[in-house]
């Protein structure tokens, strides 16, 4: 990962318990020095919560809380939160909760539980796993249709047993996909794929609704990329818009300076900001023609930032403030990206009420 201490990581605006998307999926942020502030609420309203840059919280009682071991300077917790009444389970590895309309699900399997034999890496074992119980889950409890998925990947850009890791996950990702049955392209979840330290994570949202798959005019759609870049090709869309109870929220995928198929401005991080918030634009502009009247803008977005190296982040804060107008609702985090060319990664959230008017 490059990165591990955290007084050099970038400092971020989260822990001010931003609340974003819309009224029946919430998002916050919450210090993770301050736990208990996750008790708060009169009931139990969370979908989930995942723990960015820790290592335990055994101390945060009946809380299913997944750490994702990502260098950050105000380490914190994300919440996802409902208005409805929520119904825990376990099902095999993996942690979910859920109200009558989304389910939020997550899952960490250590790769030394795997063994690496003449088929497979132990990694390849690994996302095989965790992508059965994800499809069989959603089935189980008839929520089949996957939103978005977030994959934090350990060792992301290294190469072993002849193949880039994060190569072997593609390969089982898009296996997984086929024998459950799902369409590899055209209308699959929005998505995201990083560096992590520790052991596999997946964390996802899914519902009964089926999203709209939104595609970026400027790009190659994922998994349609040529050979090059693996046997299998990533899947995902670059963005979910779903419809819920007279709202619209909309989920845009991890986003790079890649036109077509190829990485632009190597090297040169600022040049690669400008260019995926073009990316970013031209997405918005396509989620626009599938809304209900009422148009997303920049600012109805919260923003996760991943930075290769943490001391690019005044310069790409400046650009993303600029291209705003204003000081952006963001998270900073430092991890490898899913190209070794790649030095900056954003992604976004938002929501709001249909104009049906």
């Amino acid at each position: 990962m490059g990165l591990t201490s955290s007084s050099r990581a970038p400092s971020h605006s989260s822990c001010r318990n931003l609340a974003i998307i819309c009224r029946m999926l919430e998002l916050n942020h919450i210090p993770l020095n301050k736990p208990n502030a996750l008790l708060d609420s009169s009931r139990d309203d969370r979908l989930g919560t995942i723990a960015f840059g820790a290592s335990s919280f055994n101390d945060v009682a009946a809380i299913t809380i997944e750490t994702i071991a990502i260098p950050s300077q105000n380490n914190f917790f994300e919440v996802w939160r409902t208005d409805k009444k929520t119904t825990s389970g376990q099902f095999e590895a993996l942690n979910y909760r859920h109200d009558d309309d989304v389910l939020f699900g997550s899952i960490t399997l250590a790769e030394t539980d795997f063994v690496t034999d003449a088929t497979s890496t132990a990694l390849q074992k690994a996302t095989a796993s965790a992508y059965r119980q994800i499809f069989e889950l959603l089935a189980r409890l008839s929520f089949r249709h996957l939103w978005r998925v977030w994959n934090f990947i350990p060792q992301i850009n290294l190469h072993s047993d002849g193949i880039e890791r994060y190569r072997q996950f593609n390969i089982e990702r898009s296996a997984a996909f086929d024998n459950s049955g799902r369409a590899t392209e055209g209308n699959v979840p929005a998505a995201s794929a990083v560096g992590a330290n520790g052991s596999l994570s997946i964390y996802f949202l899914a519902g009964r609704n089926a999203p709209i798959a939104i595609e970026n005019p400027r790009q190659l759609s994922a998994y349609r990329y040529p050979s090059e870049y693996g046997p299998r090709s990533p899947i995902f869309s670059r963005a979910s818009l779903i419809e819920l109870d007279e709202q619209e929220i909309v989920f845009i995928s991890g986003t790079a300076s890649i036109v077509g198929h190829r990485t632009l401005h190597v090297g040169d991080v600022m040049a690669q900001t400008e260019e995926l918030l073009l990316n970013i634009d031209a997405v918005l502009d396509e989620t626009n023609k599938s809304t209900q009247r009422t148009r997303f803008t920049r600012a109805d977005l919260f923003y996760r930032v991943y930075l290769r190296d943490a001391d690019d982040f005044s310069r790409v804060q400046a650009i993303l403030r600029g291209w705003l107008g204003t000081a952006p609702r963001a998270v900073y985090l430092q991890a490898d990206i899913c190209r070794a060319d790649l030095m900056v990664e954003i992604e976004a959230s938002g929501g709001h009420l249909m104009d049906i008017s």
